[in-house]
C-alpha cells in the first residue's frame, strides 16, 4: 500500500513538471514568431522574404538620412541636358535682299556661324513666330513738336502687328526719362497714354534708353526688343554714350529705331542733331537690330508695320560655343550665308557679339 501512495506522488509531480515546461514553451511562442516577422525570417507572412528584406532595407535607410540631415553628402552633378541648355549661344538673324525686303523660307545648311573668327556647328534652328517683349522709347522733346502726329500714328501702327502673348511698355522722355506705362497687353491703354503727353524740353535720349533696357529685366518672354522714335539727338543725359553702348552689349535685346531727322540742310544746328543718325546706327546695329531713316514724315506708319514684321520673320540659330572658358571677355559673332543658287545678294543682320559668362 506504502509503494502504491509513492508511486502516485511521483506520477503527480511529473504531471506537474510537464505542465509547467508546456505552459513555458507555449509563452514563448508568440514571442519568437513576432522576433521572426520583425526580422523578415518568417515566409509565411508574405510567401516571400524579399519584399520584407526591401522593407528592411528603406526603414534602415530613414533614421540614418534623418541623423545625418546637416552632414555633407556627396556631389550631385547637373545632367548634361541642362548644362549644354545653358552654355546654347541663340543668334537673332534677319535676312533682306537689295530691295530691303524680308527673305523666308532658307534652310540651317544656308548659314555659317563664327565665334572669334572659329565655325560653330548650328544645332539648332528655328524661324517660328514666337511671343515677343517690347519696349518703345518715345521721343516727346520740343523738337519733335511737328512730327508728334505721325509719330503716334506710327507707334499705334507698330502695336497692331503684335500677337496676343505679346506684352509692351512705354517710356516717354524729354528733358527726362520716364516710365510711362509698365507691361501691358492693352494697347488701348498705351494709345491713351501717348495721347496724353506734349512735346516739351530737351532730349534725355540716352537716359530713356537706358530705363528701357532696365525695364525689360522684368520681361516675361524669352524674345525682346526696344524700339525708338526719335529726331536722334541727345543734349540732357545723365549718362553717356560708352554707358549706353556696354549696356546694350550686355543685354539680350535687340534695339531698332524709326529715326525722324531732319534733311541734312536743316541738321547742323547743333552737334547733337548732326550727331544723331550715327548715334541711334550704332546702337542698333550691334544688336542686330538697324535704324529705319525717315524724312518723309508719311512714311512713318508703314515703317513702323515693317519693323513689326521683321521681327516676326527672323531666324533663330542656336550654337555650343567651342570656347568653353568662362571668362566675361567679349566674343564677336559673325553670320554668313551659303544663299540658294538664283538668289541674288542677301544682307545679314545680327548682334556683333556677347560677353562670355563670368562663371
Amino acid at each position: 500500500m506504502k509503494r502504491d501512495a509513492d508511486q502516485f506522488r511521483l506520477l503527480s509531480g511529473f504531471v506537474i513538471l510537464l505542465s509547467v515546461c508546456l505552459t513555458l514553451l507555449l509563452s514563448s511562442v508568440p514571442a519568437a514568431a513576432q522576433d521572426s516577422s520583425a526580422s523578415g525570417d518568417n515566409p509565411t507572412a508574405t510567401g516571400d522574404s524579399k519584399p520584407n528584406d526591401e522593407a528592411k532595407s528603406k526603414d534602415a535607410a530613414k533614421p540614418k538620412e534623418d541623423v545625418k540631415k546637416d552632414t555633407p553628402g556627396f556631389a550631385v552633378k547637373p545632367s548634361n541636358g541642362l548644362h549644354m541648355d545653358v552654355d546654347l549661344a541663340l543668334i537673332n538673324v534677319t535676312v533682306t535682299d537689295p530691295y530691303n525686303r524680308l527673305v523666308t523660307g532658307l534652310d540651317p545648311d544656308n548659314f555659317r556661324v563664327y565665334e572669334d573668327n572659329i565655325e560653330q556647328e548650328v544645332v539648332t534652328f528655328s524661324s517660328e513666330d514666337v511671343p515677343i517683349s517690347i519696349g518703345v522709347i518715345f521721343d516727346f522733346s520740343g523738337s519733335m513738336a511737328n512730327k508728334i502726329g505721325k509719330a503716334r500714328e506710327a507707334a499705334l501702327q507698330f502695336f497692331k502687328t503684335a500677337n496676343p502673348q505679346d506684352e509692351f511698355f512705354l517710356v516717354s522722355f524729354n528733358e527726362r526719362a520716364e516710365l510711362t506705362s509698365a507691361f501691358t497687353n492693352s494697347i488701348e491703354d498705351l494709345q491713351s497714354r501717348m495721347m496724353l503727353t506734349a512735346p516739351k524740353g530737351r532730349t534725355a535720349l540716352l537716359d530713356a534708353i537706358y530705363l528701357g533696357l532696365s525695364q525689360m529685366r522684368g520681361a516675361r518672354n524669352g524674345k525682346r526688343a526696344l524700339l525708338i522714335l526719335s529726331d536722334g539727338g541727345d543734349n540732357h543725359s545723365r549718362y553717356n554714350e560708352s554707358d549706353i553702348k556696354r549696356l546694350v552689349k550686355e543685354a539680350d535685346t535687340q534695339l531698332y529705331a524709326i529715326g525722324i531727322f531732319d534733311p541734312l540742310g536743316y541738321r547742323n544746328r547743333t552737334p547733337e542733331e548732326l550727331n544723331g543718325p550715327s548715334l541711334l546706327g550704332e546702337v542698333t546695329e550691334m544688336t542686330g537690330g538697324r535704324v529705319f531713316a525717315v524724312e518723309n514724315l508719311n512714311e512713318l506708319p508703314d515703317i513702323a508695320s515693317k519693323i513689326g514684321m521683321e521681327l516676326r520673320n527672323q531666324y533663330v540659330l542656336g550654337y555650343r560655343p567651342s570656347n568653353k572658358a568662362h571668362d566675361a571677355r567679349w566674343r564677336k559673332i559673325k553670320i554668313k550665308l551659303r544663299a540658294p543658287k538664283g538668289l541674288p545678294p542677301l544682307n545679314v543682320y545680327s548682334k556683333t557679339g556677347y560677353y562670355a559668362p563670368s562663371h
